[in-house]
């Protein structure tokens, strides 16, 4: 998660930590064979210090959170904004592909992007992609799939109008794959919120990389108010 959302866990009573996982000295230049074992070391030193380790990410970074807390039995649970159900491929500047994530030095299986659909839209919304792309590579998901069944408790965030991919549809792969396994799951979704929950007290965010993520700030803002009662109370109940 992002500075501002540690502090905002922070203020309510979390000890929090915002980590950077690429770009930085002696890690993956963009997000591509990115070690899970980054995000267990922090976790293995939050536990030393705390009673139950939760993790949050949002996109990418809940594909990450997601794919850590199904090899990392000591994670209370995650809070997913925008997830996805499956591990993606990431591409290096060169056009190679790779997994996002690797675990114990060999990646994970993915699910590639096709690199034959170009959309003609600006600023670019990438939901269509990942659509044909999940439909092009069928045979790779079920090896791509996240074991989610495998995290002792998940909320998800999604938003409807998501143009970057479809967290929504993804959010209920997850809530039925748990189920299928006696998990249950808490969903939080808003019908016109975009790729971006924005928790009450965060500011709306204007940078990153162009590109359509769908919503409204106002029905944003509404599916944050709704994600943080869900997440308060979970932090509550897991006391």
């Amino acid at each position: 998660m992002d500075g501002e959302r540690a502090r905002l866990f922070a203020a309510h009573g979390a000890l929090a930590e915002s980590i950077r996982w690429f770009g930085g000295e002696g890690q993956s230049a963009g997000p591509w064979d990115v070690p899970l074992e980054t995000f267990v070391d922090r976790l293995d030193a939050l536990a030393r210090e705390c009673d139950r380790v939760w993790i949050v990410g949002t996109s990418f970074g809940a594909e990450a959170a997601l794919a850590t807390a199904a090899r990392a039995p000591g994670v209370s649970g995650v809070f997913a904004f925008a997830p996805s159900d499956v591990v993606w491929a990431g591409y290096d500047p060169a056009g190679a592909e790779h997994s996002h994530w690797t675990w114990g030095g060999a990646p994970i299986p993915f699910v590639p992007i096709d690199q034959e659909y170009r959309g003609t839209e600006e600023p670019p919304r990438f939901s269509p992609v990942y659509e044909r792309s999940r439909k092009a590579f069928a045979d790779r998901v079920a090896a791509a799939a996240i074991e989610v069944e495998r995290i002792a408790e998940v909320v998800v965030v999604a938003g409807g109008d998501d143009q970057v991919w479809s967290s929504s549809l993804y959010a209920e792969n997850i809530r039925c794959r748990r189920a299928d396994h006696g998990a249950d799951t808490v969903v939080v979704a808003g019908a016109l919120a975009g790729h971006r929950a924005i928790l009450p007290g965060e500011s709306l965010v204007q940078g990153g990389m162009a590109m359509r993520r769908g919503g409204t700030e106002v029905a944003d803002r509404e599916l944050g108010t709704r994600a943080w009662r869900a997440i308060t109370a979970m932090l509550a109940a897991s006391r």
